[in-house]
């Protein structure tokens, strides 16, 4: 019985934690991302796969995510995204800030992330990108102003000089 009810509670939290959307949505206006109620996963870790993956299914490109990996036998922690699609060199970049960026400033001790797109992969360091940023977007409480930050950062010249 023990057992049974054990394997039941797993497949709930495994199907509670596929659900992509949860109604009340609001489009960022950032291609094709949703935020929705994002900031309820701050403060998450990256041992926690319903975390990472109901963010991953929240942010940009979410209708290419096929699948995620996380990194936590020893630090410094990571997570592997994997996407499929052949956009282009410019709208992955456009994603791995975009996304990395919310993955960070939402999950604790998340260190880096590698994303895998069909033809590239790119991994980005935490300290990297809050450099890059020139603020701390990890203290951010509010989505709207994590917009405003992602956005003023994302023309060309700008991401150029994040992936030199």
């Amino acid at each position: 019985m023990l057992k049974l009810s054990s394997f039941l509670l797993l497949v709930f939290l495994i199907m509670s934690g596929c659900n992509t959307k949860s109604g009340n949505e609001e489009s960022l206006g950032i291609i094709d991302a949703y935020a929705g109620d994002l900031l309820d996963f701050k403060d998450a870790y990256v041992g926690n796969a319903s975390a990472v993956g109901n963010i991953v299914s929240r942010v940009e490109s979410a209708e290419q995510f096929k699948g995620f990996e996380l990194k936590t036998d020893e630090e410094p922690y990571g997570i592997i995204l994997n996407y499929d699609g052949n956009d282009a060199e410019k709208n992955h970049k456009k994603t791995v800030v975009y996304n990395a960026t919310f993955l960070f400033a939402l999950i604790q001790n998340v260190d880096w992330v590698t994303f895998n797109f069909t033809n590239e992969e790119y991994t980005i360091m935490k300290e990297k990108l809050k450099s890059w940023y020139g603020e701390d977007f990890t203290e951010i409480q509010n989505e709207d102003e994590m917009k405003i930050c992602i956005q003023k950062h994302l023309d060309d010249d700008k991401l150029n000089q994040l992936f030199r």
